[in-house]
């Protein structure tokens, strides 16, 4: 069995290692997509935490169930499944210690992967694979910061950074609910690729480096109702000047840094509220999942890569030439 490991920061190796098979309670899984988020790349550059290597990375994967062990009920062989990001984390608040796919266990890309059957999902039978591969990290993530965190209500404006795959998922959940969207980007060209997806107002931050009195004039003064906040130090300040009075501001990123300074004062007057957002249970995925069928949902794959060309798509993810996800195929 053919996997890829970090065996040290900004490591990346193809290696072999035996066909793992399922124990009591687990299920075996021939992956045949995989996808990138900017913490696979933290990790691969040994800016993740205090991280023990080597570890096969990445969270997010789909493909089909091939053994299972004794006792399991959840999936049968030849199910559609994808693996849960935290594999600790089945309902109800976040368990103290996480178990993350790629990080605190091996990741998902390697060609069998072997996982509890409690920690996966079957993917909704209108995607395919590799849209079924971007679901666990990004997607999940969206869900939990504007339907659990957020409770998000239609007519209600939402702020989106980037056009990554934690702000696009956003983007097709808020205008599947009502939600009115504004987006942000520094590039023109990427807000012209993401047109169709719907967002109501887009702004070039190059071109307007003071966004944040754009979104306000866009909505009357008032500001927007929520923030899927993916930017970190140098847009949270700036985010929360653009949000209401006793609006909800959902950080999730740290692309910009991690270390931050706003105007406390002004927080507590205006009553904002912050929510770190981290992934979500199995139960927010099958919620997710549901939905994404319900609406013909289809997630917004940027770039795909064969599973030979991993360093490549780590390559893309760094230089930011995309939009959406980046998936690595594994050709089945």
């Amino acid at each position: 069995m053919e996997c890829f490991e970090i065996t040290a920061p900004g490591s990346l190796v193809r290696t072999t290692r035996p066909e793992p098979r399922p124990g009591p309670g687990e299920v075996a899984i021939r992956l045949a997509a995989a996808s990138l988020n900017y913490r696979d790349l933290m990790i691969k550059n040994g800016k993740y935490g205090n991280m023990h290597y080597p570890v096969v990375p990445l969270s997010d994967g789909a493909g089909q169930v091939v053994a299972t062990g004794e006792g399991v009920t959840r999936v049968l062989v030849g199910d559609r499944v994808a693996g849960i990001f935290n594999q600790a984390w089945i309902g109800g608040p976040p368990p103290i210690h996480a178990r993350a796919l790629g990080g605190d266990m091996d990741g998902m890309l390697a060609q069998t992967v072997v996982l509890p059957e409690a920690g996966v999902v079957r993917i909704p039978d209108s995607l395919s694979f590799e849209e079924g591969a971007t679901l666990p990290c990004a997607a999940v993530t969206a869900w939990n910061a504007l339907f659990v965190s957020a409770r998000l209500t239609p007519g209600e404006t939402v702020l989106l950074i980037g056009t990554g795959g934690v702000s696009l998922f956003a983007l097709q959940f808020a205008k599947m609910a009502g939600a009115r969207v504004i987006l942000l980007s520094r590039s023109r060209e990427k807000i012209e690729r993401i047109r169709s997806l719907g967002p109501d107002h887009a702004i070039d931050t190059t071109q307007n480096p003071h966004w944040e009195a754009e979104v306000l004039e866009l909505t009357c003064g008032r500001g927007v109702d929520h923030v899927v906040e993916v930017g970190g130090a140098e847009t949270l300040p700036r985010s929360l000047s653009a949000t209401r009075h006793q609006g909800h501001v959902a950080v999730i990123g740290v692309l910009s840094g991690g270390e931050v300074r706003f105007p406390v004062f002004s927080l507590l007057a205006r009553q904002i509220r912050l929510s770190g957002i981290y992934v979500g249970s199995r139960e927010n995925f099958e919620a997710m999942n549901a939905a994404i069928l319900e609406n013909h949902l289809h997630p917004h794959i940027g770039r795909v890569f064969p599973f030979g060309e991993a360093p490549q798509a780590f390559h893309a993810l760094e230089t930011g030439d995309f939009t959406g996800k980046i998936v690595i195929s594994f050709g089945l």
